[in-house]
């Protein structure tokens, strides 16, 4: 399967031949899951989603401060 991944105006693709938490993508991509929020299709998904086709999605920098 083919997962893309838009980050700050890159897309960033995985190739996976096996079900992939999200965790497990950002793992790869080597982005700390703390500091983004991953959507599809306008919705948030929880970083224990399990992705099992191709799909894109896109990542939103979550900030904080006080």
């Amino acid at each position: 399967m083919r997962i893309e991944v838009e980050s700050q105006g890159e897309i960033l693709i995985i190739e996976s031949e096996t079900s992939l938490s999200i965790n497990k993508i950002l793992s790869k991509l080597e982005i700390a899951p703390s500091t983004v929020l991953a959507v599809y299709d306008g919705t948030i998904l929880p970083h224990t989603s399990i992705i099992e086709s191709d799909i894109r999605l896109e990542l939103v920098i979550v900030s904080s401060g006080g």
